[in-house]
């Protein structure tokens, strides 16, 4: 059976979205998922389904995520292989920038259309940068970041997709520790 990664957006923000830890291993496991491991509490989780889509299991995810959580809960999945890419990209692109401060990940429900993505990596500057790859979108800030053409918010607005942001360490760690 094939595994995924799912990234769970807006949870744990506030007292109105809270959703614990035990209830996404409960609701993933409702879901028809198995093997789940979940990490740190921003809506990181491993399974293991016999549903052989990404949008079905993101389907799957979503209603059950709902029914537990008492709200709904944009879920964004990818196969172990997708999520190493895009930690191979992460460590690319941090690698070529000594001067960086910090390095966040918007991973992205579809891949967003090619001018939009074009039109937000025009923004970058000489300091800060945006770097779309498929299905993420990295925001790379410099020294004395201020909020400018690269603002992280407005960055996945304009891409016009569902989207969650992890930062640099998160991706590449569950890369490590669950797609190896």
């Amino acid at each position: 059976m094939p595994k995924y990664v799912a990234f769970l957006r807006a949870i744990n923000l506030g007292a109105k979205r809270k959703f614990p830890k035990a209830d996404i291993v409960t609701a993933t496991e409702a879901a028809g998922g198995t093997d789940v491991e979940t990490h740190i509490n921003t809506g990181n989780v491993l399974l293991t389904t016999s549903l052989r889509s990404r949008a079905k299991v993101e389907s799957a995810l979503e209603a059950a995520y709902e029914e537990q959580a008492g709200f709904v809960v944009p879920t964004i999945v990818f196969a172990p292989a997708e999520l190493v890419a895009i930690a191979d990209d992460a460590r690319e692109l941090t690698g070529a920038r000594p001067d960086l401060e910090r390095h966040y990940v918007y991973l992205l429900k579809d891949e967003p259309d090619p001018a939009l993505a074009r039109a937000v990596e025009e923004r970058s500057d000489a300091v800060n940068e945006v770097v779309v790859r498929g299905r993420a979108a990295h925001i790379l800030l410099g020294p004395g970041y201020e909020a400018g053409g690269v603002d992280p918010y407005r960055v996945e607005k304009s891409l016009g997709v569902v989207a969650t942001n992890r930062n640099f360490n998160v991706v590449t760690t569950l890369a490590d520790k669950w797609c190896s």
